[in-house]
C-alpha cells in the first residue's frame, strides 16, 4: 500500500509505504536488527508495555534530540521497554549510543528488510529511511498510542507520548 504525500521533507511531499495504523489495532509483526546482529521481533517483545520511537536516522539533529529525550524517560519506567527503530546499521546505532551514554532505550534496525516500516506504515519509499512515528503498544500488543509525524524534520509531542507511557506504567 502507497500513501502519497502522508509525510514531508521540508514541504517535499513524500510517499510511504504500509498502511497508517490507529489506536486500538493489534500490532503487526516486524523482524529488526538488534546491536549484535540478533533478529528482534514483535513476539519476542511480548508482555510489557513497550515504546517505539521511529526515527529517520541518528545522525540528524532532530532524530539526536528525540532518541536522547527517551532514552531519559526510559530511565524513569523501568516496567516499559522503550526502543528506537531506524534504517541506521547497527554499527551506527551502538556508536551512537556509546557517543551519548544512552543506556536506557534499546536500539534496533530496520536496515535488512524494512519489515517494521512496511508493516507500520514508516517507510519511506524513494529514500529507503523511516519517516518520524511513535508507537506506545501495551503488553498485549495493542497500540495506545499512534503519531505519524507529517513534517519528519519536526518533533514529535514527546509530552503525549510519555503521558500514555505513564497511565501504562501504572
Amino acid at each position: 500500500m502507497e500513501r502519497k504525500d502522508a509525510v514531508t521533507l521540508k514541504d517535499k511531499p513524500l510517499t510511504v509505504l504500509g498502511p497508517e495504523l490507529k489506536v486500538g489495532d493489534k500490532a503487526p509483526e516486524f523482524e529488526l536488527t538488534d546491536q549484535t546482529l540478533g533478529v528482534v521481533t514483535l513476539s519476542d517483545t511480548t508482555g510489557r508495555p513497550r515504546f517505539f520511537s521511529v526515527v529517520p536516522s541518528l545522525d540528524t539533529p532532530v532524530c539526536d534530540a528525540q532518541t536522547k529525550r527517551f532514552n531519559e524517560a526510559a530511565a524513569k519506567f523501568p516496567g516499559v521497554d522503550f526502543y528506537t527503530v531506524s534504517m541506521d546499521l547497527p554499527f551506527a546505532q551502538r556508536r551512537w549510543c556509546t557517543s551519548f551514554g544512552a543506556e536506557h532505550i534499546k536500539m534496533l534496525s530496520d536496515h535488512r528488510t524494512g519489515s517494521f516500516g512496511l508493516a507500520y506504515g514508516t517507510l519511506i519509499k524513494d529514500q529507503r529511511i523511516e519517516s518520524r512515528a511513535i508507537f506506545v503498544l501495551d503488553k498485549d500488543d495493542t497500540l495506545r498510542y499512534v503519531e505519524y509525524v507529517k513534517e519528519i524534520a519536526s518533533a514529535a509531542n514527546y509530552d503525549r507520548a510519555i503521558a500514555e507511557v505513564e497511565k501504562l506504567a501504572g
